[in-house]
Order: C-alpha cells, then sequence, then structure tokens
C-alpha cells in the first residue's frame, strides 16, 4: 500500500535543484519515498498519510556524509591523542579500536548516525577498517536500517603492519585474502544498486600506509566486477607523502593512478597535499574529494584546495571524519567550516602570487569568485555530496529523487537578526541542531528528538563501552 508525505507553507524550500530554486511558501509532495511534487504549497495535493507544516521553517535537501569513521564516537576526546597529528594519533588509537567487539560497533554507530540525523544529514558514508575482535559491517549495517538512515557502508581493510613497513601494528591488521573473502561476501548481501536504494557498499582499503600494492589492485579489480565505488584516505598529511616517496619514489596521487586508483568511481578522503597537475587528473578522470575541514584542522593536517576543485569541475563533498579526530558528528558544523576555513585559505595566499588577481584586495569586484560563499558550501553538502558517491537520487529536492529533507526553525534565537538571507543564515548563523529531519519519506527526527528508537539506553551502553574499551577492560 502507497504511503504519501506532504510538506507544506515552508517560508522557504531551497532545492538545490539545476537552476538552483529557492521556492517561498514551498512544499513538496512524495510517494513511498519518492518525490512526486515539488513547488509552490497552492499548487501540491491538499492531504496525504503524513503532513508536515513547515510554517516559520527553511526546508532544505538533507546532507550527504562522505566520510565518517562511526566507531571512533568511542574514543573522542582521548587524552593520548589530543594534541598530535595524524601518523602519532592513529598509533594511540589502532589497538583500542581493535577491541571494537559487536556491541560496541552497534553502539558507536547508532550514537555518530543520531548525531548526523539531527544535524540534517541523510546519507551516510562510513569507513571501518578494523575487525579483530568479531566486528563486522553487518552490525552496523543493522544499526543504520534501525535508525532509518541511508548508508554507504565500506568493508574497509588494513594488511601491511608495522613488521612490513606499515604504520599499524601487526595484530591490527588481516590477511589479504580474507579481506577480499569478506569483502565480496559484503557485497553479495547488502549492495543495492537500485535507484532510491537505502543500502550500498564500498571497498575501502584504508591508507597507503597500511596496504600493500597488491591489495590496492585487487580490491579495485573487485571492486570494478562487482560496479560497487572505491574509497581511501589520500593525500591527508605530508607524512603520507614522504611515506610513498620514500617507499615508492613517486607522490601519492602517481602511485594511485599507476595502481588503477582513478576514475569516476573512485573518491578520496581529504585529498589537501595535491598540485594543480594532480587537480587536473582528477578532473580529467572523474575522481572525487571528500573535503573534511574540522578534522584536517584538529589534526593540523593543512587546507584542502576546495575552491581550486571546484572550479577545475572535480566533484567535492564534505565529511565530518572519524569522531575521534572531530570530536563531533555535525553536518551544520561541518559545512560552515567549510566556508570559514576556505575564507582562512584565501586569506593566507600572498600578495605577489601566481593569481591573476592577486595582488588587489580581497573585497575587489575582480576577486569575488574566490570566496567561499554560504550557498557554495550548502552545495557541497548536498549535491556535491550525492555526485561524490555516485549517486542521482539524492541532493536535491526535484521530482523522482528521493524524499530527504530536514526542516530549521527560522524564528529560533539561533536566526534571530539574520533573516535578511534565510539561506546563508544555515551557514552564517551557525545552528547546530534541526527540528525535523526525513529519510525516504520516513520521519527519523521530529521537534529535534530522534523518534525512530529510544537513544537513552544506546547513550548509557556506549559510554559504558567507550571507558571499557580505552582502559583495556
Amino acid at each position: 500500500m502507497s504511503q504519501s508525505l506532504l510538506l507544506k507553507n515552508a517560508d522557504i524550500l531551497v532545492t538545490m535543484d539545476g537552476g538552483r530554486r529557492e521556492i517561498r511558501d514551498g512544499g513538496l509532495y512524495a510517494e513511498d519515498g519518492i518525490l512526486k511534487q515539488v513547488g509552490p504549497t497552492s499548487e501540491l495535493p491538499d492531504t496525504a498519510d503524513k503532513v508536515i507544516d513547515a510554517t516559520g521553517k527553511i526546508v532544505l535537501p538533507g546532507f550527504v556524509n562522505t566520510h565518517h569513521h562511526l566507531n571512533q564516537t568511542l574514543t573522542r576526546n582521548l587524552p593520548a591523542a589530543q594534541n598530535n597529528n595524524l601518523f602519532p594519533w592513529l598509533q594511540a588509537h589502532y589497538r583500542i579500536w581493535a577491541r571494537t567487539g559487536p556491541d560496541a560497533s552497534r553502539a558507536s554507530t547508532l550514537v555518530g548516525l543520531a548525531e548526523l540525523a539531527l544535524s540534517g544529514c541523510t546519507t551516510v558514508f562510513d569507513h571501518t577498517y578494523l575487525y579483530q575482535s568479531g566486528n563486522k559491517v553487518d552490525y552496523q549495517i543493522e544499526a543504520a536500517r534501525e535508525l532509518g538512515v541511508r548508508f554507504h557502508a565500506s568493508r574497509g581493510s588494513m594488511s601491511l603492519g608495522e613488521s612490513k613497513g606499515g604504520l599499524p601494528p601487526d595484530d591490527c591488521v588481516e590477511s589479504e585474502d580474507d579481506i577480499l573473502n569478506d569483502t565480496l561476501r559484503v557485497i553479495d548481501r547488502y549492495h543495492d544498486a537500485a535507484h532510491g536504494a537505502m543500502t550500498r557498499v564500498v571497498v575501502a582499503p584504508c591508507s597507503p600506509f597500511s596496504v600493500s600494492e597488491d591489495l590496492l589492485r585487487e580490491s579495485a579489480r573487485l571492486a570494478r566486477d562487482k560496479g560497487v565505488m572505491l574509497h581511501t584516505h589520500l593525500c591527508e598529511t605530508l607524512d603520507e607523502e614522504r611515506y610513498t616517496l620514500e617507499r615508492f619514489g613517486k607522490r601519492p596521487v602517481e602511485w594511485m593512478e599507476g595502481l588503477d586508483w582513478v576514475g569516476s568511481d573512485v573518491w578520496y578522503a581529504h585529498a589537501i597535499h595535491v598540485d594543480d597537475n594532480e587537480i587536473k587528473l582528477f578532473s580529467r578522470t572523474g575522481c572525487g574529494a571528500a573535503h573534511c575541514p574540522c578534522s584536517n584542522m584538529r589534526l593540523a593536517s593543512g587546507i584542502a584546495p576546495v575552491k581550486k576543485y571546484m572550479a577545475a569541475g572535480v566533484n567535492v563533498g564534505l565529511g565530518v571524519d572519524g569522531s575521534a579526530s572531530n570530536d563531533s558528528s555535525n553536518m551544520l558544523l561541518e559545512v560552515r567550516q567549510a566556508m570559514l576555513l576556505a575564507r582562512l585559505e584565501l586569506g593566507l595566499q600572498p600578495t605577489d602570487g601566481p593569481g591573476e588577481h592577486a595582488s588587489l584586495p580581497l573585497a575587489h569586484p575582480l576577486r569575488s569568485k574566490e570566496w567561499m560563499t554560504a550557498r557554495e558550501a550548502l552545495e557541497l553538502a548536498t549535491i556535491g555530496g550525492a555526485a561524490v558517491l555516485g549517486r542521482d537520487d539524492i541532493g536535491s529536492l526535484e521530482t523522482g529523487k528521493c524524499a530527504d529533507f530536514f526542516t530549521l526553525d527560522l524564528n529560533s534565537l539561533q536566526f534571530a537578526g539574520g533573516l535578511h538571507d534565510p539561506v546563508a543564515a544555515v551557514v552564517f548563523c551557525a545552528p547546530h541542531s534541526v527540528d525535523t529531519t526525513v529519510v525516504h519519506g520516513k520521519v527519523v527526527v521530529e521537534d529535534g528528538r530522534i523518534v525512530t528508537m529510544d537513544m537513552e539506553p544506546v547513550i548509557e551502553t556506549h559510554n559504558r563501552l567507550s571507558l571499557e574499551l580505552a582502559s583495556g577492560a
């Protein structure tokens, strides 16, 4: 039996469609999770099985998180890792993460996904790569289904331990046969390529310093045979660049290109330390990038050249990254940070640099395109993220796409004085949480609360397991 949903009377409905329409007194109508109409309220049906009155609200497409490590919610704010850059930060965490069992995996996934849903996120990619204590991708997929969030799960991996020149301890890696066999199992059991799919699977070896060249080649071969996407960390730090230069005599991008890891089915997390030729390669081959501004700042990794990527036509989305390198899973805050960090980078450029207008003041009209705008930041979080994940059914509110959206109350304290441009206020005024989040036509957040499950016992379990893991109990 068909289930319908009507949202009406929104002060502004932001479509992110090809014309970037922002509809006053807007609304939408969906059946079975798919949008049938988007437009002025007066043009929509009068009723539906579920009706949301969005008077006083702004409505936006659901955010798409293109890089996360949900199990890391268990190790947020770990004292030993508070003031480290990437390599020592990882070394402080590896063995703790390796102790993550089924209950901890489920609880941490639910905590991270709930936080994301409360900040308007409807689609989440997660990159898990440690499976030493009974953890499986299955527990995360089941948790996402229970909460009701659209989920791209990865069967991540690490196979190169310290004894073979890698960064992780030997007891935190797996055999490559086991990795590939389980990856195949997960794809065959869970991957859904259909329009509107709630679950997809990604093949995701961890990083250049934790897997072998053989595993990267075989992972790419398997992914392309099965028609799924590929993901890994790349160009996150200068330490990584030194690692590939010393070990292989190549910069990370050149090394990955030689392993058949470029193409429209590939996206990289971070992609900070790249040159202009590498940006052109991404553009030419269709490689995407997951920009993680808060994590990059937290670990002092650097500033990704996001505006250059955008100008070159590279697909760029946002990621909150691991909850132990961001310590939050809030996409609203990540969108704002993306805008602010791009502006900081602009201010750090030398006035005698190579840019055509570098010598002109930053406020000069000829430099207007160099500024990251609020609407551009919102594009990264919506249609940008959808493109990175290879999806044409999410990221905007258009007929035929999924009914994934969220609402914010424009009459709340967080918007007071900022309504000269309500769309930009979503970024500039830094709202922390949403009123309503809908995924595939089903309400996940209502009145600022998760409604698909009781989160209190999950939080209690999560906190207990977090302390036990960190103490080695």
